[in-house]
C-alpha cells in the first residue's frame, strides 16, 4: 500500500493548490503542508515552488510525480491480481478513429481467446488518452502516431491519411494541391485529436493553417464528420480506413493532392518502467497479430 503522504503529494500535483488538495483529501491544509515537507526531507529536494502566486512542480517533483503515478498504477494491478488469484482486468484506451474502424476484429479475437478476462476500453482523443495513461488509469493506449514522451511502444499498423469529399462537391477547377481546397468548408476534429494534429502539422510545414479555409465545422465525432461529407457539406482529412467502404461504393471521393501525401502510424504505448510492462507488451502484440 502506498504511503498516505504519497497520495497527498499526487493530489497536490493534480490540483496545484494546497487548499483544494486538503478539501479533496478531507484533511487540513497544515496537514497537507506537513506531508509535503516530510517527502522533501525524505528525498532531500524541493518538490514545489511558487512562481508569483502560481504553484509549480520542480524538476525533482516532476520525476517523483511520474514515479509515484506508475507505482500507483502498478499497485492497482497487483491488488487485483492478488485478490482474484488471476489476471486483473485489461484497461486500455483507443482514439476515436481506431476504436470505431480498426480494432473491433482483433479485440473480438482476444475476447474469444481469453474468455475469463475482463476488459475495459476507454475512447478519447490522443491528448485525453496520454493524460489517462500518465495518471495510471490505463494499462496501455492505441493512439495515432507516437507521442514524443518516452513511452514504450509497438507499431500497430500504418494508414493513409487522405483528403475526402462528396463526389458532388463543386470545384471551379480540379484540385491539385491543398491550397485549391481553401475556398471550401473544412470538417475537422477538435483540438487534441490525432487527426487534427496531423493536418495542422502538415499545413504548418507549408506555411499554412486551418484558418486558410473559408469556413470550418469542428466536430468531436468521426461518424458525424462522415455523415456531413455524405451530405456534401465540405472536405475533410482522415484515415482511409474510416471511409474505405464508402470510397469503394463511390459515395465519397478521395482528392489526390500532390503536396499532401501522408501515411501515419497507429501505435500502442505504455509506461516502460511499469512492473507489468511485459504483460502490456504481450497483450499489444496479441492484438496486433489478430488484425
Amino acid at each position: 500500500m502506498l504511503d498516505f503522504r504519497v497520495k497527498t503529494f499526487l493530489t497536490v500535483c493534480e490540483t496545484m493548490n494546497f487548499t483544494r488538495a486538503a478539501d479533496r483529501l478531507h484533511v487540513t491544509q497544515p496537514a497537507v503542508s506537513q506531508h509535503i515537507r516530510y517527502l522533501e526531507k525524505e528525498y532531500q529536494v524541493k518538490l514545489f515552488r511558487y512562481q508569483g502566486k502560481k504553484l509549480t512542480l520542480t524538476a525533482a517533483g516532476e520525476k517523483l510525480r511520474q514515479a509515484m503515478r506508475q507505482m500507483q498504477s502498478d499497485e492497482r494491478l497487483l491488488k487485483a491480481e492478488i485478490k482474484q488469484a488471476d489476471l486483473p482486468p485489461v484497461r486500455f484506451g483507443v482514439t476515436m478513429t481506431i476504436g470505431e474502424y480498426a480494432l473491433a476484429r482483433p479485440l473480438s479475437r482476444f475476447l474469444k481467446d481469453h474468455p475469463q478476462t475482463n476488459v475495459e476500453v476507454v475512447c478519447g482523443n490522443t491528448q485525453f488518452l496520454t493524460k489517462k495513461l500518465d495518471e495510471g488509469d490505463l494499462d496501455f493506449a492505441l493512439v495515432e502516431g507516437d507521442p514524443a514522451r518516452g513511452y514504450a511502444s509497438l507499431r500497430y499498423q500504418s494508414e493513409d491519411f487522405i483528403a475526402v469529399c462528396s463526389p458532388d462537391l463543386f470545384f471551379a477547377k480540379e484540385p491539385d494541391q491543398i491550397a485549391d481546397l481553401f475556398d471550401q468548408r473544412l470538417l475537422v476534429r477538435e483540438p487534441g485529436s490525432g487527426t487534427r494534429k496531423i493536418l495542422e502539422d502538415s499545413l504548418g510545414a507549408q506555411g499554412q493553417e486551418l484558418s486558410d479555409f473559408k469556413q470550418y465545422v469542428q466536430v468531436g465525432n468521426m461518424q458525424m464528420i462522415t455523415q456531413l461529407l455524405l451530405a456534401n457539406c465540405g472536405v475533410s482529412f482522415l484515415y482511409r480506413t474510416a471511409v474505405s467502404d464508402l470510397l469503394k461504393a463511390g459515395k465519397l471521393r478521395k482528392l489526390s493532392l500532390r503536396d499532401f501525401q501522408i501515411r501515419h502510424d497507429f501505435t500502442f504505448i505504455w509506461e516502460k518502467n511499469s512492473l507489468y510492462a511485459d504483460r502490456h507488451q504481450q497483450i499489444c502484440a496479441e492484438l496486433k497479430a489478430s488484425r
